[in-house]
């Protein structure tokens, strides 16, 4: 068991295709690695302790920043198969022979691509808060996020409140406490992502989202299991394309948490850890 959890794993960092990848790994070693992947404009520091830590309780987790992004070096693509493909020397550089990926948001859509380009690196497919190419409502997506992520918040980092959760009550104090337990980690924290970064995953999104005919048929290669996770009503990325993949990827199941928005994972840590562990353990 490594001792180290989210708070205190430290930021190692490993070349691989001309790039310094930071990561951090954690949990009960010898297993099925679960190599996390990251929303737009997050770093290492944005997940959830709650979550991290919960999963990495029976599997070692291994947190990491792609490309260009916080203390990895290098420039961030302009497309999400170029950033799979760097996720998968990443995971190459690491001697992972297997793993199972977990990819929140635009970290979907890279995992979606680690399976297309390697599928013998990938058991297990969790993803969160994504689309599949093509999506509904996710060609004008941008459109859609502009004005959450445009608005000005006091203090800034409220913009997450906004991105992630709800405005019930109940999901904003959830909120709340997403942001204290993401601030728990104080010492070799990530820098944030410099102004080279949301261009870049935005231009990503931009050509993921185009639809054309047949835009769905990759899903039905996926042959991985895959456990697709969603809120309610998910502003940023539709939550219709959910039931999507999930009808399309010929083994996956779906799991819609109530009253939620993006971040439907970190509203409801607890159960995500447990409903998480069944389908990796399964």
């Amino acid at each position: 068991m490594n001792q180290h959890s989210h708070q205190t794993a430290p930021t190692q960092f490993v070349e691989a295709n001309g790039t310094r990848f930071a990561y951090r790994r954690f949990g009960k070693a010898g297993g099925v690695p679960l190599v996390f992947h990251m929303h737009y404009l997050g770093t290492m520091d944005y997940w959830d302790p709650t979550v991290t830590d919960g999963l990495a309780r029976d599997r070692e987790v291994i947190l990491f920043n792609n490309a260009g992004v916080a203390s990895s070096s290098g420039e961030v693509p302009t497309t999400f198969e170029q950033m799979g493909a760097n996720a998968i020397a990443f995971s190459r550089a690491l001697g992972l022979t297997q793993a199972d990926m977990l990819g929140f948001s635009i970290g979907g859509m890279i995992v979606q691509e680690i399976t297309l380009q390697a599928p013998d690196l990938v058991r297990k497919l969790v993803l969160v808060g994504t689309g599949p190419r093509g999506g509904e409502g996710m060609e004008s997506m941008t459109l859609i996020a502009q004005p959450i992520f445009g608005a000005a918040y006091d203090p800034p980092e409220n913009m997450w409140l906004a991105v992630l959760f709800s405005l019930s009550e109940a999901a904003q104090a959830a909120g709340k406490e997403f942001l204290k337990r993401k601030h728990l980690r104080q010492e070799g924290c990530d820098p944030e992502v410099n102004d080279k970064v949301s261009p870049a995953q935005v231009e990503a999104m931009d050509k993921w989202g185009v639809q054309k005919k047949g835009s769905y048929d990759y899903l039905k290669t996926i042959k991985q299991p895959t456990l697709v996770v969603n809120g309610s009503n998910d502003l940023i990325m539709p939550t219709i394309n959910s039931f999507i993949m999930e009808q399309n990827i010929p083994n996956a199941q779906l799991i819609i948490y109530p009253d939620s928005n993006h971040g439907s994972q970190f509203q409801y840590p607890e159960l995500f850890v447990r409903h998480t562990s069944l389908f990796l353990d399964a």
